[in-house]
């Protein structure tokens, strides 16, 4: 049965996925390699989680892999104390071969929320907006916008109507998907449609409410969001191999990206589109080392002051057993941080406070296997061996 794209089209990511129809998964690809450049010997685990554990990862993520049909998959693993793994295995091009590498830049996706409310984050610790404020303030024509705050778009509780489940933005995109989309225009496609619920009343997530927060940003500091978050995230962070594109550049190594969200239904070669119809929401690129770094910082709030992040990992119900949602952060089990999801690709970048544990994995798929994403598939197998009372359930909630 061929699925319809603008059932669960370009959500970009988070929680727990619904049940989709059936789907033809990708064939099967080729035997892992490790892919260690010598550009990535930070990431190299120099004392690894024992053969056993090891053994028992490696046989983890090619069930996983063989099951949903994974192209090529990079995971890394840090336990202070205990030691680290760090694998790339299959292919980053499924018709050359050639092999997935440790050193790949991808596409981020939804984790792009977490650098866009940082730097929202970092406005309120400076004075120059609040939390409670109305988004009307800052930009005319929102539905509601009189009544809807910041902190509840943050929170994914505006009750915007997400512009990715709007019909004719799916047949735009997906008609012409390397041509540009600006802000406004994006959300003009969920303005015309009712809000679902009243602002506060419950959890939905948007990516209208993400690309508010970029305009709310570009307002407030009269600066484009892209320079604003090189600035004062990626730069204090220490992170340089993460950008926010102004179009579908993509720096080299990059693996080729495959999704099954095309008009057709097929499973195509995404690579080149253009991620601007995303862009707070989910347009940025990082790899496996830049992750590493964030994920402690966004979930420790190293730039963030502590009444601040207080705020920040406030989390509430999102209706999903297991998962609660704060401003621009996810908590699943213990585990904290985001997940990403954008056509051709999907990572998991989180951190685990009481062991100190990071856990990172890019892959070269958003294709669905039995309904869920493949990288939460990834996340919970390898969770479930090396943190049984944490095991990682986030996943991509509403693709429309």
């Amino acid at each position: 049965m061929r699925r319809t794209p603008s059932r669960r089209l370009l959500a970009a990511a988070l929680l727990v996925a619904s049940v989709l129809a059936p789907m033809a998964t990708m064939p099967a690809t080729a035997a892992p390699s490790t892919g260690i450049t010598r550009h990535d010997q930070d990431d190299v685990p120099r004392h690894g989680l024992g053969p056993e554990i090891t053994e028992r990862l490696d046989r983890a993520i090619a069930e996983v892999r063989e099951q949903a049909g994974i192209p090529g998959v990079v995971v890394g693993l840090w336990m202070p104390g205990k030691g680290s793994y760090v694998r790339a295995t299959g292919v980053a091009d499924t018709v050359t071969r050639e092999p997935m590498a440790v050193d790949s830049y991808v596409r981020i996706g939804s984790e792009t929320k977490t650098f866009t409310v940082t730097a929202l984050l970092e406005l309120v610790d400076q004075g120059r907006i609040g939390l409670d404020d109305p988004i009307a303030k800052y930009v005319k024509g929102v539905p509601d916008g009189h009544r809807i705050t910041l902190r509840q778009l943050a929170g994914m509780r505006s009750g915007l109507f997400p512009y990715t489940a709007d019909a004719d933005f799916t047949h735009d995109l997906l008609s012409a998907p390397e041509r540009h989309f600006a802000p406004r225009e994006v959300l003009r496609y969920g303005f015309r449609h009712p809000n679902t619920f009243g602002p506060g009343q419950d959890f939905q997530y948007s990516n209208s409410n993400l690309v508010l927060l970029g305009l709310v940003i570009e307002k407030v500091t009269g600066r484009k969001l892209a320079d604003v978050i090189h600035e004062r995230v990626l730069r204090p962070a220490g992170l340089h191999h993460t950008l926010f594109p102004q179009g579908n550049e993509f720096p080299e190594p990059h693996p080729r990206g495959y999704t099954d969200q095309t008009l057709s239904g097929e499973v195509e070669d995404v690579t080149n589109w253009n991620p601007s119809w995303a862009w707070a929401a989910g347009a940025m690129i990082s790899n496996l080392h830049d992750l590493r770094r964030w994920a402690k910082i966004v979930a420790t709030g190293e730039l963030l002051s502590p009444e601040t992040q207080a705020q920040r990992l406030r989390t509430l119900p999102t209706g999903y057993p297991g998962t609660t949602y704060g401003l621009g952060i996810l908590e699943t089990n213990g585990w904290i941080g985001h997940n990403g999801s954008i056509p051709g690709y999907e990572t998991v970048t989180v951190y685990l406070p009481s062991q100190k544990a990071t856990l990172v994995i890019m892959l070269n798929t958003d294709v669905m296997s039995e309904g869920q994403e493949p990288s939460t598939l990834l996340a919970r197998a390898v969770t479930a061996i090396v943190t049984p009372d944490n095991v990682y359930d986030g996943s991509a909630a509403t693709r429309p």
